[in-house]
């Protein structure tokens, strides 16, 4: 382990002689994704857009669970443009990084969490992680994965997780196509992918190699994002059975659905 620095909410270092960058999200055991978090993690990436000879990143994170998903507090609006903005911004940072990003999940995957986890490559995951995306409970919709979930798994399946707000095993997830390897140990079976099929490459080539097989996601995602959030933040946080549900989770109750 080498260049070891970090920056709060997240933890960055450099291993195999520079050609793996290690991002650990640090603030167990929920590691919210909220405004501190999006901002580490863009800050990371871009440090290392042009370092030399890097072939990979491998996203994971402290203590039991990956993450509890974005900060609901941040949903509320004023402050909901501001989050969906920085969390689109980071999550087109990651689909455009020139090197691939390996993503390890144990515990709970859910909400923000899954989104930048989609915005990645391959996902290693423990048979028992659990991956959801329950916004649809709150009353609210997946913005991103919205956009992302087409394109990791097929459309009924992407549809079934936006609009049932249910989360599925990293086993059930494997089945689907969301989730491309389960271990019990999933940083040890990461490393292993790194070495085994990454390391002896070119991280030129590798560049290449990301920008020709995300061609259409790269070209459209702009265009997506900016649409979901336009309908996110003047159709859907217009609506009272948004602003009730995201206001009966914080208060730990209940929400009464009123459908308008």
């Amino acid at each position: 382990m080498t260049n070891t620095t970090t920056l709060t909410p997240l933890k960055v270092w450099l291993e195999r002689d520079g050609a793996l960058l290690r991002l650990r999200l640090a603030r167990p055991k929920a590691n919210i994704v909220d405004a501190a978090m999006i901002a580490a993690l863009h800050a990371a990436l871009d440090a290392h857009q042009t370092a030399h000879g890097l072939r990979a990143v491998l996203l994971d994170a402290e203590g039991p669970h990956f993450s509890f998903g974005a900060s609901v507090e941040e949903h509320l609006l004023p402050s909901c443009a501001a989050m969906l903005s920085a969390l689109h911004a980071l999550i087109i940072t990651m689909v455009e990084f020139p090197a691939p990003i390996l993503t390890v999940v144990r515990g709970q995957c859910l909400g923000g969490g899954l989104e930048v986890a989609l915005a990645g490559g391959p996902i290693f995951a423990t048979p028992d992680a659990q991956l959801g995306q329950p916004e649809m409970k709150l009353g609210v919709f997946a913005p991103a994965a919205s956009a992302l979930l087409p394109y990791r798994v097929n459309q009924p399946n992407a549809e079934d997780l936006l609009f049932s707000g249910r989360s599925v095993s990293g086993a059930d997830a494997h089945v689907m196509g969301l989730v491309q390897t389960v271990a019990d140990d999933p940083e040890a079976a990461a490393l292993a992918y790194f070495d085994s099929h990454l390391a002896s490459k070119s991280a030129a080539a590798l560049a290449c190699a990301l920008a020709a097989a995300r061609g259409p996601l790269i070209r459209n995602l702009r265009a997506r994002l900016h649409e979901l959030e336009t309908l996110y933040l003047h159709r859907l946080m217009k609506t009272r059975d948004a602003n009730e549900g995201l206001a009966a989770f914080l208060d730990r109750r209940t929400p009464n659905w009123e459908h308008i």
